[in-house]
């Protein structure tokens, strides 16, 4: 019962905190329509309030239909369910931490003025768009381009067998009928989501975590549940009493360069988590989509466990191109046959002609070429930004191996939400560290991308907005 606890908004009574923890289970599905709500005596107890708080929150409840009343029965959840919603049950965010907002700011406006180092994205003119254009060209003169036709179940068949071989570079065994093309990392979090998750499951991520993981989250009605990420990978004392008290279904987490801190996964915390994962029964989703990024390689989760209960997804929106929706999900056997029956039943197929593009790239040298050009670039932005950064103040959590995400600590007294508002006034978007966090811990941090980062006037306007 002590999940029903939501933080308490500022000035709130203690009958307004009680209903907003009953809003909060129904609007997550915790509590579904027609489901009894905890008794009176039962909550008081469970909250540390009186009973007559409980009845006048209940009461309050009925009156604007959220729950109904049976006479000596109890209280139930009304029948009609609420529409879902994909901000944070129980509370109104402050829109500057408000994670699908922000994805918004950072989307809009995609060629007027404003300046975007808190978006995950590389600049356009960083991508290969010459090769994209080559590569076109030739699928437009090729016969089977996949112009016009459905793809197959799994997907095109040569780049499924191609990612084998990258994979198995990686040392993760996969055959290439248990790799199913996606489009994209976030449509292969939600088909795994669909299948592996009921509403109300609890899902372990780290805290701070990628920002989508939370709204595709919660787009299944999952509970959420943030574990404190370290330098080396998630805190596992915390994991394991975490796993322990919640009996999760699933954690989800970068193995390498992380989103957001940049960090990657050590090799002694990666087999604690492993046999974690085992004693718990819980299944491990790898997002791998910044692999191509590293320049020394760190371990996978998906080859130590040999993809017995770990998910491995990949993704080339980040280093090819956001606009060919391309990715991929590598697992055991039968877990790929209800994953490619979801597909069907959703999507019914993927884009044949953004598989036939990336495949294209993959094998005529081009796709090597400008990742070997975009490490070394990327270097060179994170020096310059860390070198910025400092200047001003802030001090990066760790020093990455590569990638284009800085997690940088506002000097003390600084709140990342109200820095990144007066920013927002002046057309630069930058991304506070509570977007990140389930916890809501992360209020002195930044993330920054490096690649995004190079325009002088984005430290000139952060120098103005620390100042207030």
């Amino acid at each position: 019962m002590l999940d029903l606890v939501p933080a308490p908004r500022d000035g709130a009574t203690l009958v307004s905190t009680v209903m907003d923890s009953i809003r909060q289970r129904i609007e997550s599905r915790a509590l579904a329509p027609g489901a009894k709500v905890p008794s009176i005596r039962r909550l008081a107890e469970a909250l540390g309030v009186s009973k007559s708080t409980v009845v006048e929150a209940y009461d309050r409840l009925a009156a604007e239909g959220a729950i109904a009343a049976r006479p000596g029965s109890g209280f139930y959840v009304a029948r009609r369910a609420q529409p879902l919603t994909l901000a944070e049950p129980g509370r109104r965010l402050d829109r500057t931490i408000d994670p699908l907002w922000i994805a918004r700011q950072a989307l809009e406006d995609t060629d007027g003025p404003t300046l975007k180092p808190g978006c995950g994205w590389l600049p356009a003119d960083w991508m290969p768009d010459p090769a994209i254009r080559r590569a076109l060209r030739g699928l437009a003169r090729s016969e089977g381009a996949g112009l016009v036709d459905y793809d197959s179940p799994l997907g095109f068949a040569p780049l499924r067998r191609h990612l084998a071989g990258r994979l198995a570079e990686r040392g993760i065994a996969a055959e290439a009928g248990q790799i199913l093309l996606a489009d994209g990392g976030t449509q292969a979090i939600d088909l795994i989501g669909r299948f592996l998750l009921e509403p109300g499951d609890t899902v372990l991520v780290d805290d701070p975590c990628y920002f989508n993981f939370l709204g595709v989250l919660r787009a299944h009605r999952a509970r959420v549940i943030g574990v404190p990420r370290t330098p080396a990978g998630p805190d596992l004392d915390a994991f394991a009493r975490a796993a322990a008290e919640h009996r999760p279904k699933l954690y989800v987490t970068n193995a390498a360069l992380h989103n957001p801190t940049g960090a990657s996964l050590a090799p002694q915390v990666a087999h604690r988590l492993l046999m974690l994962a085992e004693t718990h029964d819980l299944v491990v989703v790898e997002d791998d989509i910044f692999a191509d990024f590293e320049t020394e390689p760190s371990p996978r989760l998906a080859a130590l466990d040999g993809l017995q209960r770990v998910i491995h997804i990949g993704s080339f929106s980040k280093t090819l191109s956001a606009a060919v929706r391309c990715g991929f999900i590598a697992a055991r056997p039968d877990w790929i046959e209800g994953l490619t029956d979801l597909k069907l039943a959703t999507s019914f197929s993927n884009g044949a002609l953004a598989a036939r593009l990336v495949h294209r790239l993959l094998t005529d040298g081009s796709y090597r070429r400008h990742v070997e050009g975009l490490r070394g670039r990327l270097a060179r932005a994170m020096g310059e930004t860390a070198r910025r950064l400092s200047a001003l103040g802030l001090v990066p959590w760790v020093e990455p191996r590569g990638g284009m995400f800085l997690w940088a600590a506002l000097p003390d007294g600084l709140d990342s939400a109200e820095v990144a508002r007066r920013a927002l006034a002046r057309d630069v978007v930058l991304a506070p560290g509570d977007v990140f966090s389930p916890s809501r811990s992360a209020g002195r941090y930044l993330r920054f991308n490096a690649a995004q980062s190079a325009n002088p006037r984005i430290f000139a306007v952060l120098e103005e907005a620390m100042r207030g």
